[in-house]
Formats: structure tokens, sequence, C-alpha cells
């Protein structure tokens, strides 16, 4: 599947950065305390070592009186920038886990605001990298990039300026191996952060293949397909080396490059400022204290060079994330919404209270009892442009009627239950429920008056009871049972060693197909809901087992819509009608008698699956 987000060279740099500091703006007072701290300690640095001059030169005249006042305050002064040196990593630390916490916050918040397109399109390995090594990246750079980056930045600068006041011949030499040492960092950076975007990108495709290899194991092993699997592995696995290697190698060339400048930097300025020692153009302190500053100059530029490859790698990082948080949820321009009700002289009324009874209250103000009457007007709809699933298709299901779909495979029927939760919207014509079009219905309100048993079931992380209760956070233990025994998982449940306490790990492994199939009915059972949607929902149960739910099924479905897709006959024949799907068109309608007596679509089903039975 092709990603949705790739990066061959920096999309939008001035975005990314615009966003980052946005993001650390939140904690303006820290950020600012660490930035002045910072200072501090640099002008500290660079304040001692200047100390070196008056030092030298009362030590060549043999004031020690002088001398010794000279000692304590370079020592003083030393020790403010240690202090200062500890209150900033340490205010550090506390920001930069301040900003990772809103990142992390605010992109696992709108991941899931995002239509489900984004997830059809994006591997789950991917979608973790971005919580994962691309945040890591940025943790990387705040943590231990931020305060080394000002302080590095501080030091060349009052480096500079000091070389400057000191012997200002000199230092035109020094502003030109300064001026080499930068031009060739940017060469360098530039093309570092191509081969870092693209590090990033391998990394997300290299996860997105090892997650979704290790959940098919079973699949893996059953048609012997390791080889096969560690041949793509590699493929992708050498795609990423030659990334690392590109980034790495740029960026590794940069500190022994800014240290041999350096170091004809230092000889040059050393044989220049002999000269002009002897030739009584400065003095010895100031020589002195020259070349430490000159010797000094290079360890901030290494500081800065070493530091860029983390800053590097946090940009390309940090741009995938803002991609992300840059995408367009899923809309959701509803304004009708769900409420409790409750009738009294044939008036409806909203209340607090819950009831048994739900109203659709309008943006007028209006309510309009829930009913469950589901109608299809027209609808035509495609999950790729010029590539419909659907095709003009008119269908209804009147309060209380539970409606059958069959037909082939790919023909539309789950197409048609992602449409009425609003998955996705239709794209020609409308889906009308209780005579309100589902796009005038806010998303939240809408599926929390749909009961969705899925064909491929999830369980998560907790308890048993925790896993049922997810269908209503609020339910209590007797309403979890009642639900579990309606769906016929109560019986199983009791006999584990917990019961409803047993803990479910790693999406149920602990748990057959069939027993979390139960979970997933009772979990829907819980919810209570006007409208009832079965996906295959008793794929993996055994017959038996089905004939159980069913008589649990049936109590539950009373004056409720139901919409079951299934190719169990136990499970169509007795819908109030059963639609015949072929090539994204209703082809047949009609109960199961009506459309055997029709000797059509639905007949050759019928005795295909007899046959098979």
């Amino acid at each position: 599947m092709a990603r949705t987000i790739s990066s061959k060279k920096p999309k939008n740099l001035g975005f990314t950065l615009h966003m980052l500091f946005r993001y650390m703006g939140r904690h303006l007072a820290l950020l600012l305390l660490v930035a002045l701290l910072v200072t501090v300690s640099s002008v500290a640095g660079l304040l001692g070592t200047y100390m070196i001059r008056p030092i030298v030169n009362e030590l060549a005249g043999g004031n020690r009186h002088t001398l010794l006042l000279g000692v304590l305050e370079a020592g003083g002064i030393f020790l403010v920038g240690v202090v200062t040196a500890y209150g900033y990593t340490q205010l550090t630390v506390r920001m930069a886990q301040k900003v990772l916490f809103d990142i992390r916050r605010d992109l696992f918040a709108h991941v899931q605001k995002l239509p489900l397109r984004f997830f059809d399109a994006t591997p789950h390995g991917d979608v973790m990298s971005y919580f994962t090594n691309d945040v890591d990246t940025v943790a990387d750079a705040l943590n231990n990039s931020f305060s080394m980056t000002i302080q590095s930045f501080i030091q060349i600068a009052g480096t500079l300026v000091i070389l400057y006041v000191l012997n200002w011949r000199l230092s035109l030499v020094v502003t030109l191996c300064y001026l080499v040492m930068f031009l060739y960092i940017r060469y360098s950076g530039r093309h570092s952060k191509k081969y870092y975007d693209r590090q990033q990108k391998h990394i997300g495709a290299l996860d997105g293949y090892i997650e979704e290899t290790v959940t098919g194991q079973k699949v893996v092993k059953v048609f012997n397909h390791e080889a096969e699997n560690l041949a793509a592995f590699r493929e992708k696995n050498e795609a990423l080396r030659r990334a690392g290697t590109g980034a790495q190698g740029y960026a590794a060339t940069m500190v022994p490059a800014v240290v041999s400048i350096s170091y004809v930097n230092y000889a040059i300025v050393a044989v220049l400022g002999g000269i002009m020692a002897m030739q009584g153009l400065t003095d010895v302190g100031s020589l002195a204290s020259y070349l430490v500053f000159v010797r000094q100059a290079a360890a901030p530029i290494n500081q800065f060079t070493q530091q860029s490859n983390f800053l590097l790698a946090a940009l390309a990082g940090a741009e995938r994330i803002f991609e992300v948080l840059r995408m367009a949820p899923e809309p959701d321009e509803g304004g009708v919404t769900l409420v409790h009700a409750e009738e009294r002289d044939g008036v409806l009324r909203e209340t607090e209270v819950p009831t048994k009874t739900w109203a659709w209250r309008k943006t007028d103000g209006t309510l309009q009892k829930l009913c469950g009457d589901v109608r299809f007007a027209d609808v035509t709809f495609g999950y790729r442009a010029n590539h419909p699933i659907l095709q003009h298709v008119s269908l209804y299901a009147k309060p209380g009627q539970k409606i059958a779909f069959v037909g082939a495979t790919g023909a539309g029927k789950t197409t048609i239950t992602n449409l009425i939760n609003r998955f996705y919207d239709v794209q020609g014509g409308s889906v009308l429920y209780d005579g309100i079009d589902v796009r005038d219905i806010r998303k939240d309100d809408l599926r929390r008056s749909l009961g969705i048993v899925l064909q491929d079931t999830h369980l998560f992380t907790g308890t048993i009871a925790d896993n049922i209760r997810f269908g209503k956070p609020g339910a209590t233990m007797e309403e979890i049972e009642q639900a579990a025994r309606i769906a016929s998982a109560d019986s199983f449940i009791r006999r584990l060693p917990q019961g409803y306490d047993t803990f479910v790990t790693a999406d149920g492994a602990n748990l057959s197909q069939g027993q979390r199939q139960l979970l997933a009915i009772a979990r829907a059972a819980v919810a209570d809901p006007p409208v009832l949607i079965l996906d295959e929902a008793t794929s993996s149960i055994d017959t038996r087992t089905e004939r159980l739910i069913e008589k649990g099924m049936d109590s539950l479905m009373q004056g409720r819509t139901v919409f079951v897709i299934a190719h169990r006959l136990s499970t169509v024949r007795n819908a109030n009608a059963i639609l015949v799907l072929a090539h994204g068109r209703v082809v047949e309608r009609g109960t199961h008698d009506e459309l055997l007596a029709q000797k059509g679509m639905y007949y050759k089903l019928y005795h295909g699956m007899f046959e098979l039975s």
C-alpha cells in the first residue's frame, strides 16, 4: 500500500520550525529561563577565559596580591557558570518532556479524528512510527540539542567579539577560517537533511512490514513464506541502510573538517601572534588569552556540528508529525444530536435522566423520536474516484425490520453498512435516518444510536468485563452479565479461572476466535442500540452456538432495525426482507420464500449453500 506521507527532501522547513517553536512557546516562561541560564553560563565561560589576560600580565609583573584577586575572580566566574549549567540542564529536561507530552497528546487526539481513508492508505507500523521513532528524534533534539545549540551560538559569537577586542588583525584570519567552516557545515547539513528525511520514511516502512509479518506469523508458516518474507525484509532493510549511510556519511564529515580547519587556524594565528609579540604589537597576556580563545573556538563549533545531526533527524521526524497534524480531520458538519426523551400526553420532551426513548434534537430545537427508519435514495459510492462500488442503490428498512444482505464477495454488502454509520460519505444520492440525511447528524450521536458487530473482532487489553463495557462505559456488572447471556457468552466466561475478571491480552490471543466474536456481540448488546448492524457476526461460531445466540438476539432485535450480512441460511431466512446485491446494485428483494419462488440469483445462492452445508 502506498504511504500517505513520503519525503525525499524537505517540503516545508519553515512550517516545521514554526510548529516546533509554537509548541515550545506554550511553555514560554520555562523556555526564557533556560535561555537566560544558558546565556549566563556561556558568558561566564567566556569571561573566565578572558581573565587569563590580566592574570598572566600580573604574574609577569610579580604582583602577588593582584594575582590572587584575579584568580579568585576567575574562580567565582567559573562557579557561576557551573551552577547555571546545572540549572539549565535540569530545566531543559522538564521543558522537553512538557513539549513532547503536548505533541503526543495532540498527535493521538488528531489521529483519532482522521477519516478511515488515512488508515486504509497508511500501514499500522507507519502510524506507530510517528509516535515512536519520529517523536523520539524530536525528544533527542530537545533534551540534548536545544540548550547546547544556544550555548554554542553564544560562545561562537562571544569568542569572535573578544578576539576582535584582543587583536583585530589576527581576528581577520580567524573570521576567514570560521567562514570556511560554516560554508562546509551548510553544504553537508543540506545533504544530510535530505537523507535523514529518507531514513525516517524507510524506518516507517520497515516498522510497518515487521508489524504486518509478526501479526501474520501463522499464515507465513502455513504457506512456508519465510524465505520470501526475508527477501522483502532485506530489500527494505537495504533501503534504510542506504539512507542511513547517506545521512550519517555527510554528518560524520562535519567534525573532522571543523577540527582540521581549526588546527590550521590555530597554527597560523600562533605563528603570526608570536611575531607580533616579538615586535611589541601585543602583550604576552593578550596573546596567551587570545590563543586560548582560538583553541577553544573549535569546541563550540564542533559541539554545534555534532548537535546538528540530532537537529536534522529531529526536523525530519517533526516534519512527518506536523504533516499528519495538518491533515484535515474527518468532516462532521452535522447539527442534529441524539438525546434522551420521554413522552407525556403525546408530547416528546427532552430529559437528562436516561430512558429507553431516544429522540433527534434538530438544529431548530424541535424533537423527533428515533424510530430506526433507514433509507438509501439513489446512492452512488466508490472508495476511489471513477471506481464505483455502489451504483444508484435505493433501499429501505422500516423500524423493527430485519434486513439481510447477500451476494458475492465485493458486491457492496459491507459498504452499505459503512455508509449508514458514516465511516465514509456518499458521493451521490443520500442516506436517510428517520428522514434526516445522516450527513446532518453529528457523527458521535449517529454512531451512538448504532450497535455494530464487525467481521474482524478486536479486543482491548483489559478484563473481559472491561471489553464488554466498551459498548457502554457506564454499564453495571448486572448489565454486562445480561449482555453476555444474550450473546451466549456467559457460560464460557464463567468457566474461565477468573470469570469476568479474566485478563485479555494480545487482542484476545488467550481466547478462541469464536469466543472473541461472542464478546464482540455482547459488547454491542450492552449498548442497547435502536439499530443493529451485524457484519458476519456469527462467521466464526459453530452452528449449535449460533442457534443459542439467535434465541437471545431475537429478543434483542425486537423493536429494532437490524441489518445482517451473512451467508448462513439460519441467519438469513427469517429476515423481513433479503436484498441480493450484484456488481453494486440491488438485483432482488423479498422474503426467503418469495426469492426462492422467483428462482433468480438468490435461488442459485441458496442451493449452492445447501450443497456446501
